[in-house]
């Protein structure tokens, strides 16, 4: 990618990153370098000071400096001391001076009996002193110390000093080291600098400054705007989480759909404990393909795919389709095959009973042909009267009789109670009605045919506050351990509804704040009780917060 005709490609993020850490890292060693050797030569000044002031008082506490001043060292045996002194030490001079300041000894022959350059005041009042000072053998940092006969009279000056070129000389001496270290530091520090910049270079995939931000800006648009759950889970932190108990699993994105279908908070960072069961499952489970899930009241189709880099394994997308709509139009649905089935498994039978009748009426069996007739109708008939007289809602009836023809048609014998009986459904629509019955009819009718005389009996009622529905069965029964698993949050890859009738009853319990149970009768039977309201402050029953659709 260009920038524009004619430029190069523009420096990745890792590269600027590099080349800033290199400059300053750089700059950084420098300055310290430059304060290390101003700090150097502060502190050679300060040492220099320290030892020329240990030298002359030492040097003038000598007897025969005392002497030599008083005698005006006549034979110069205190320049010949004091130059041992200054030779075996290793400073610049070493001046001893009467109180009239005239030189005695000095390195320079010529300077002997020649005026003292420099001050003696504070010495004069007994204080050894250093100062900086320019003399015959130029700038030098001096000390300057009384000296004192036998008699403790002060009788002349002792001048110690190095002068300014020497210190400088054994100062560049020095500086080899200093510069290697500063040198070692920027290398060192270049050496650090390429690795994170290379560390950080994997990580944005050489991109650009532009790039990156042309990159999120897409990408926060496409969350947003995508009709579909999203969600990001770091594969990472999920396998940190093998080898240490405090490392959290992590939800790197959650785009507003999945939010919405999850119920997750709307804003802010998602816990991944936040997430169903079977979803968090998903972190470890690639490449699925439309696998159902229930969540609390949804049907979520679900899809995922690991993220791959460089052959590594970076983490799992999971998008999420909301089939809840359409898994309850599947329900109605079935209720009206099966209600058609019925419809054409009676049209067949009626067609069977009406060549019976009209070949007991050629055979002159007229009263068995009216007998055989009206019993078939009576039976049907009744049952069809007692259903639409008992309960209120028609979607319900056309269910009940469509599972009792299917029921039939599979050999099961499937009984609906005589107290069947339901006025209202004000609390539940009618979909989720539907759901609820014709998913418990569904899996009484599999658990039935397990055994050898297959039967199963339905029964829905209410009273002033709930209602019932029960359904039994000749199966083997359920726990309520078993029902438990079976109503867990799950997921099937079953293309019907099948698979997950009893999750599917259980979000609709949940929803509308029921209550399953499983009972063991005569065979097994599954209980659900649904508040048909909630009393208010007056006692009038008031419809639920979370009824309807």
């Amino acid at each position: 990618m260009r920038s524009g005709p004619g430029r190069g490609r523009p420096l990745s993020v890792a590269r600027q990153l590099l080349i800033l850490q290199l400059v300053v890292f750089t700059v950084m060693a420098v300055v310290a370098g430059v304060l290390f050797v101003l700090d150097e030569r502060r502190e050679a000044d300060s040492a220099t000071g320290r030892e020329v002031i240990d030298i002359a008082d030492t040097f003038a506490q000598f007897p025969e400096v005392a002497e030599g001043i008083v005698a005006g060292d006549p034979d110069g045996d205190l320049q010949v001391r004091a130059e041992q002194v200054r030779t075996s030490i290793g400073v610049d001079f070493v001046v001893v001076m009467g109180m009239n300041e005239i030189r005695l000894t000095h390195p320079t022959p010529e300077q002997i009996g020649l005026p003292y350059t420099g001050h003696t005041d504070a010495a004069r009042a007994g204080e050894t002193f250093t100062e900086t000072y320019t003399g015959s053998l130029g700038p030098s940092i001096r000390a300057v110390a009384p000296v004192y006969d036998d008699a403790d009279d002060l009788v002349g000056f002792v001048s110690v000093g190095v002068t300014r070129t020497h210190i400088w000389e054994e100062f560049v001496a020095g500086l080899p080291t200093i510069l290697g270290v500063v040198a070692a530091g920027v290398a060192v520090s270049a050496v650090g600098a390429y690795f994170i910049a290379r560390r950080f270079r994997r990580q944005t995939l050489g991109l650009d400054a532009r790039q990156l931000r042309t990159l999120y800006e897409h990408h926060d648009a496409v969350l947003h705007s995508i009709g579909e759950g999203l969600l990001v889970l770091d594969i990472d932190a999920l396998t940190q989480k093998k080898h240490s108990a405090s490392s959290r699993p992590r939800i790197d994105v959650a785009n507003d759909e999945a939010r919405r279908l999850l119920d997750l908070p709307r804003t802010g960072p998602v816990p991944f404990d936040a997430l169903p069961a079977t979803l968090r499952d998903l972190s470890t489970r690639h490449d699925v393909r439309d696998e159902l899930h229930v969540t609390d009241g949804r049907v979520l189709l679900v899809n995922s795919d690991a993220v791959r880099w460089d052959g590594r394994t970076l983490g799992t997308v999971v998008t999420l389709r909301d089939h809840t709509e359409l898994q309850s139009v599947l329900g109605e649905l079935d209720a009206v095959k099966g209600f058609a089935d019925s419809l054409r498994a009676q049209a067949h039978e009626s067609a069977n009973r009406l060549h019976t009748i009209i070949t007991m009426v050629e055979l002159g069996r007229t009263a068995e042909a009216v007998a055989f007739a009206t019993d078939e109708l009576a039976l049907s008939q009744a049952l069809i009267d007692r259903l639409t007289t008992a309960v209120r809602e028609p979607a319900l009836v056309a269910l009940l009789l469509g599972k009792s023809a299917d029921a039939s048609d599979r050999g099961i014998e499937l009984t609906i109670t005589e107290d069947t009986a339901l006025e209202s459904t004000s609390t539940m629509s009618t979909r989720d009605l539907v759901t609820l019955v014709g998913n418990l009819i569904d899996n009484a009718i599999d658990a039935a045919r397990t055994s050898d005389e297959p039967w199963v009996e339905v029964g829905i009622r209410q009273d002033e506050t709930t209602m019932i529905v029960e359904v039994a069965d000749s199966g083997p029964g359920m726990s309520a351990q078993t029902l438990a698993r079976a109503t867990a949050r799950g997921y099937s890859t079953k293309s019907d509804h099948h698979g997950l009738g009893l999750a599917l009853v259980n979000g609709l319990v949940s929803k509308y704040r029921g209550s399953l149970r499983t009972e063991q009768s005569l065979g097994s039977m599954v209980v659900v009780e649904i508040p048909l309201g909630r009393t208010g402050a007056d006692g009038v029953l008031a419809a639920d917060p979370g009824d309807g659709e």
